[in-house]
């Protein structure tokens, strides 16, 4: 296994279990001792965990893994919805994408698609990665939101995007989350981002939140709205019937993404 892809491993046990220790992370990952000690060593001056004597524990918060981190998990569910999602996108729709890694498959689904239908579109968002990513299309009009940068979401935040959004009127806009919970709403860990979400998502015709099925039935730190703000949800096949039972009675429609 190359470097890159053990040290994602161990970053998505760590997600997973919150402990690791070497002669587990030997076994699993088919590496020798020294060498996985020295990559817990480099995750660790990275500020991405903590080692410990046997081996590492996580950070306090799994936000504070960086996106580039967290996009290789649950790739596979975040490309189906990307593309449920893509099918929701009408001809010259204006089209607001929220920070997050579901949100970046979604950009990457319009600019990969050859569906002449989808061009002339704009997309808003207050991503910088995402606005990079579509910058290479010269038929997708890409409106950056401007603010303060997350650093650990690239997502732009404070009173500058809040400026912009309350003066446009955007079609439909796609939100990533944190969790989802029938009675509280969505909801993320930093209070900046749920206010940009909550903004962007008043803002669209259509407000549909985009979240792998890990995210349903949690929720984080700071609300930004219940169904009465989002009409649509979705997800993959790996959400449980009575969750989706109580979301749909909650008012949510749920769509699941195959």
């Amino acid at each position: 296994m190359k470097r890159a892809a053990r040290l994602s491993a161990i970053l998505d046990l760590l997600a997973a279990e919150g402990e690791v220790s070497v002669d587990q992370l030997v076994e699993q990952l088919d590496a020798s001792p020294a060498t996985t000690r020295r990559d817990l060593d480099s995750l660790a001056e990275q500020r991405l965990l903590i080692r410990t004597h046997g081996g590492a524990v996580a950070q306090s918060v799994a936000y504070e893994l960086p996106i580039r981190y967290k996009s290789h998990q649950r790739t596979h569910e975040k490309a189906m919805i990307a593309q449920a999602a893509r099918e929701l996108v009408a001809p010259g729709s204006v089209v607001g994408l929220s920070g997050g890694t579901t949100t970046t498959a979604i950009a990457a689904a319009l600019a990969a698609s050859e569906d002449v239908a989808l061009h002339g579109l704009t997309i808003v968002t207050n991503a910088v990665n995402i606005a990079a990513q579509l910058a290479t299309r010269p038929d997708i009009k890409v409106v950056v939101t401007g603010g303060v940068i997350h650093s650990r979401s690239y997502e732009l935040v404070g009173p500058f995007v809040e400026q912009l959004l309350s003066g446009i009127q955007l079609d439909i806009a796609f939100i990533g989350i944190n969790g989802l919970d029938a009675e509280v709403g969505a909801s993320t860990h930093d209070e900046r981002e749920a206010a940009v979400n909550r903004l962007m998502a008043l803002r669209s015709r259509r407000a549909v939140i985009v979240a792998d099925s890990s995210k349903i039935g949690h929720s984080a730190f700071a609300a930004i709205g219940d169904a009465e703000l989002f009409r649509t949800v979705i997800t993959d096949s790996g959400l449980d019937d009575d969750t989706r039972a109580a979301l749909e009675t909650a008012g949510y429609e749920v769509l699941i993404a195959r």
